[in-house]
């Protein structure tokens, strides 16, 4: 490895490592009893304890997840391989709960180093020498693409980013060996999830301009060569049982054939033009192919056109239209607009500075490849990961311009480069605000660590409660749980904000005709605005008909018990 590149590396590695560590130190507490910083994290640990515990590699349902047999998962194995090798290796060693810590500790923190490195080598690329060292720092601040890296976040988001960036990188050296390299790593990325589909696919159309352009055929054909062998390899190895589910939202049989067969249109795209003389006759060759295989793909798999499309309406507005990141930016306050997408608007400007300075292709493509993150994460904040990280070449390079200019803009460039400035910007815009909170330090979701300790001593059922207390449920204790915040559950998840709305006797009828064992009351339960709602009987402490008081939470959740069940202390 040149010295220059191993400087990179040695970098990113020591700010990863450094940063890891304070994280870790900072959020111990947390950690030390494996409460994870977001529900898909700690599902996530619970599908690898499932699959290390001898459930089959194919099976990625959770069968203590909705009504019996389970929920199949949209997630594939690919993202589970890291933590869970991490676990299975130290376990003998540790105990399983020690490995899991090191697990949810170590692993986001090597793929921080990798997208830290990688983020350096994608501007020495473009923006020279003097931006490689600056784009690290850059990069380790910026929120929100720092945020996935946190200690315990094991989820694929992580993943995505740096495959992401691994394409980035194979893309600007422009040979057909390194397209062929991005096209694995865009493949890769399918398999784990779609959240990134649409850069994935602008960088696709940016191959194709390339070669409309230049008529230069290997990159292109290589490029979609290697996205079609990963998506065949994914197909052998990591189509799990659920693969044939009818929607688009994963490593689906929908999804698998509308990117295959884009994938391959590609090659033959290069195979066509050979003989195009000029730019036009590329493109009447590209059109030829590619709409044709786009009306197939819509033919063969409409659902890829609304993945979330099967989500019942009813639930969109109950509760994935309350996910803060689910929001778009005219629906979010605009003080949290600011503190996601603040440093990604400032990184487009900036990049797009440097591709009208430059003339340059690759800024161009980083441009306009950030441009798009930047309107995924208008639609849904959750996009601005990987808006902040494609900011980061740019931003490192307006740095590196203002060296040259002395002192004040140094400063400037600086603080507009600073991912973490924004969100304290956007703090300070709200003003300090004096948060209410429910007698005795109760979430509002059932699901804090004192709810948690209350219903793992109570023996085995089926618990209903708040959508997102049951992911931290499933993962904290051996009950089944009727909801959980993830789309497919639409069954389990309806009954749950049914039940809370309902008035009492209904109520009961609705957990007797899904065999509920244990209800969880706690502050701010959905529907306890009506004063004759299950939601606020339960909340001021009274049981439903059938169910008695069995247990209260160190913080005030109450676990209601069906009578059935032996040790229920009547309700007074």
């Amino acid at each position: 490895m040149p010295v220059r590149l191993r400087h990179d590396a040695l970098l990113a590695c020591a700010l990863a490592v450094l940063m890891t560590l304070a994280w870790s130190w900072a959020d111990r507490a947390h950690l030390a009893m494996l409460r994870l910083p977001d529900t898909d994290d700690v599902v996530r640990l619970q599908q690898i304890r499932d699959w290390v515990g001898g459930q089959r590699w194919s099976d990625l349902a959770q069968h203590r997840l909705g009504p019996a047999p389970g929920l199949p998962m949209h997630w594939s194995r690919l993202a589970d391989l890291g933590p869970a090798a991490i676990v299975a290796a130290l376990t003998p060693w540790t105990g399983a709960p020690h490995a899991e810590l090191a697990a949810v500790i170590v692993w986001p923190g090597l793929l921080f180093a990798v997208a830290l490195w990688l983020v350096a080598r994608i501007a020495r690329r473009v923006g020279g020498a003097g931006t490689a060292m600056t784009a690290i720092v850059v990069a380790a601040l910026a929120y929100p693409a720092t945020s996935l890296f946190l200690p315990g976040r094991i989820d694929h988001h992580n993943m995505q980013i740096v495959l992401l960036l691994a394409a980035i990188l194979a893309m600007l050296d422009g040979r057909g060996r390194t397209a062929a390299i991005a096209g694995a790593c865009i493949g890769a990325s399918l398999i784990v999830g779609l959240e990134t589909l649409p850069i994935l696919a602008t960088l696709g159309a940016v191959v194709l301009w390339r070669w409309a352009c230049t008529g230069t055929g290997r990159p292109l054909a290589a490029f979609g060569l290697g996205i079609a062998a990963t998506l065949a390899a994914g197909r052998l190895l990591f189509a799990g049982d659920g693969f044939a589910f009818p929607a688009c939202d994963g490593f689906t049989a929908a999804a698998f054939a509308a990117a295959l067969v884009l994938a391959l249109a590609l090659p033959v795209v290069a195979l066509a033009g050979r003989r195009a003389g000029d730019r036009r006759g590329r493109l009447v060759a590209m059109a030829a192919v590619v709409v044709p295989a786009t009306g197939l793909v819509l033919l063969r798999s409409p659902q890829c056109l609304s993945p979330y499309g099967a989500v019942d309406p009813r639930l969109v507005a109950l509760w994935l239209s309350q996910v803060e990141e689910a929001q778009s930016v005219l629906a979010a306050p605009p003080a949290t607009s600011l503190g996601y997408l603040g440093l990604a608007a400032v990184g487009l400007a900036a990049t797009l500075w440097q591709a009208y300075r430059r003339r340059s292709a690759d800024w161009t493509m980083l441009a306009l490849l950030l441009a798009v993150a930047l309107a995924i994460a208008a639609w849904q904040l959750r996009g601005a990961g990987a808006a902040a990280i494609l900011a980061v070449p740019g931003l490192a390079a307006l740095i590196a311009a203002a060296r040259r200019r002395g002192g004040g803009w140094l400063a400037l460039a600086w603080i507009g480069s600073a991912g973490m400035a924004y969100p304290l910007a956007a703090r300070a815009l709200t003003g300090p605000g004096t948060p209410v909170a429910p007698v005795g330090g109760a979430r509002g979701d059932c699901g804090s660590p004192a709810a948690m300790t209350a219903l793992a001593a109570l023996p085995p059922g089926t618990v209903m409660a708040p959508v997102d207390a049951g992911a931290w449920a499933l993962a904290a204790t051996r009950h089944r749980v009727l909801a959980a915040p993830y789309h497919r559950n639409a069954a389990g998840n309806l009954a749950a904000y049914r039940f809370y709305a309902a008035p009492p006797a209904q109520a009961a009828r609705i957990a007797a005709a899904v065999d509920v064992d244990y209800v969880m009351a706690c502050a701010g339960l959905p529907g306890a605005a009506d004063p004759r709602s299950a939601a606020a009987t339960l909340a001021r402490g009274r049981g439903l008909p059938g169910f008695a008081r069995r247990s209260v939470a160190t913080d005030g959740t109450t676990i209601f018990a069906r009578q059935r069940l032996s040790g229920a202390v009547p309700t007074p």
